[in-house]
């Protein structure tokens, strides 16, 4: 089945080819975004896939249906940047992946809690330069600290059982909550009782109506004053601008994020020849107790695999009639 596959970057090229090796699907690889000045390019794909970044709004999932797209494939579990309303206004199935190594994203976020905690990449750049001073490095044992799990799903859960390992104290926070996190020791609260009692808190939650800025400048006041953050799920989550004062005040004691709420003009691409006039975002990384990645955290050879072997398979259930077991719900 023809199908257009944009926000394609080399290892997409590389690792869906590989998925595709003896299905036959025609993939047309577009290293654009989706977006209404790009859609035309889909004209005739019955299948389009996109990434976190595209723009799957109403206004482009009209010139697709236009065009004969009756299948969106999104190369991942979340899927907030789809109108799924709209698609469904429209006849267009969504796919997503919901499974890939959760592995990937709760090891991503315990190496972000401890650069930033240990001062890993600083240490990094200054022996790089000669400089073997550990001044300004010191970090606090992980040992015996409190931990907040908001999110305690799949990828919430390992990152408790790492943190359990760790000997960290594990209070959570979930609508539905689960046994496995309490059968580590864990305590389930409400938000408010864990950010003040925790000393690093990881959000591992769904970008949703009700968790859209969890993180704000109201709950910063009540996290425990210096307190570190850790975000890999989703940028809607935190409120940035209150984030930077929090860490301008030291309310914060240090924040890693691999997820930005305005990241889909920055990620994924080389901004290093240019001026970059998110000014939020520059004002971040000039913080010494800041860490910001490219949302990579499920960046494994065994996560983008398994997102890769996935996608292919709805498309190939799709073209055969079957039913979509990756569909998103609603």
């Amino acid at each position: 089945m023809k199908t257009a596959v944009f926000s394609a970057r080399r290892y997409d090229k590389t690792m869906l080819a590989h998925a595709n090796d003896g299905v036959g699907h025609a993939l047309l690889f577009i290293e654009e975004r989706l977006s209404v000045q790009t859609a035309s390019q889909a004209a005739g794909c019955v299948a389009v896939c996109v990434f976190v970044n595209d723009t799957v709004d109403a206004a482009v999932l009209e010139i697709l249906a236009r065009q004969g797209t009756r299948l969106v494939a999104t190369r991942s579990t979340g899927y907030n940047h789809i109108d799924a309303a709209a698609a469904r206004r429209l006849g267009i199935e969504v796919v997503r992946v919901t499974d890939y190594s959760p592995n990937s994203v709760a090891e991503f976020a315990v190496g972000l809690l401890l650069a930033v905690n240990r001062k890993i990449a600083r240490a990094s750049v200054r022996t790089r330069e000669g400089n073997f001073d550990l001044d300004g490095l010191m970090g606090f044992d992980l040992h015996g600290k409190t931990v907040g799990v908001i999110g305690t799903g799949k990828i919430g859960l390992i990152f408790a059982r790492i943190m359990a390992g760790f000997g960290c104290t594990l209070v959570g926070h979930d609508l539905y909550p689960t046994p496995a996190f309490e059968a580590l020791g864990g305590r389930y609260t409400g938000v408010d009782e864990l950010l003040a009692c925790s000393d690093v808190v990881s959000l591992h939650c769904p970008l949703l109506d009700a968790t859209h800025h969890i993180v704000d400048a109201a709950a910063l006041a009540r996290v425990k004053r210096g307190c570190v953050l850790i975000n890999t799920s989703r940028g809607g989550l935190v409120d940035t601008d209150a984030v930077v004062q929090a860490l301008k005040t030291g309310q914060l004691g240090g924040l890693a994020i691999d997820v930005y709420e305005q990241e889909a003009s920055l990620f994924f691409q080389d901004l290093s020849s240019t001026i970059i006039l998110d000014d939020v975002i520059q004002r971040l990384v000039s913080f010494p107790n800041v860490i910001v990645t490219g949302h990579q955290a499920f960046f494994t050879v065994e996560a983008i695999g398994q997102i890769m072997r996935t996608t292919i398979d709805s498309i190939s259930a799709f073209e055969r009639g079957e039913a979509l077991v990756n569909r998103i719900p609603g």
